[in-house]
């Protein structure tokens, strides 16, 4: 039972420094996702598209079909009404931004976004939309 306390110590305490590190990685990724969100809302696909990752960027070529990909796509990202972070957690050695958005519906869309630091900074390299609270399968 000792044994037991010991190694639950020793493994919250690696954890906690993982866990403030990814905190504080928190404000800068999502200072990025609102940034791409808000250059969507004025339509200016080359600033959203600047926020994507160089894998991204080289898949859709330009900004233009990155912009359609999104309006068509993900269009609750495209033109939200409110926008809401939720946790950064850390899956498999990626980080993953969870964000809630509100279209203009009224609808409540849950997304994963996928963040990747570059020497630019934080871009975007995938976003997930997962099922929505309170959907049935």
């Amino acid at each position: 039972m000792r044994m037991l306390r010991i190694v639950a110590l020793i493994v919250g305490c690696l954890g906690t420094p993982l866990l403030a590190q990814t905190e504080a990685q928190k404000a800068p990724i999502t200072t990025v996702i609102g940034a791409q969100i808000e250059a969507f809302l004025a339509d200016d696909v080359s600033r959203a598209f600047s926020f994507a990752s160089p894998g991204i960027r080289q898949i859709f070529g330009t900004p233009e079909r990155f912009g359609m990909m999104v309006e068509q796509g993900y269009p609750m990202v495209w033109r939200p009404v409110e926008v809401d972070y939720l946790e950064l957690r850390e899956v498999a050695g990626a980080l993953w931004q969870r964000v809630m958005v509100r279209d203009g519906a009224g609808a409540i869309h849950l997304l994963d976004y996928q963040m990747i630091e570059t020497p630019e900074g934080w871009k975007i390299n995938a976003v997930q939309l997962l099922k929505a609270p309170g959907a049935s399968v």
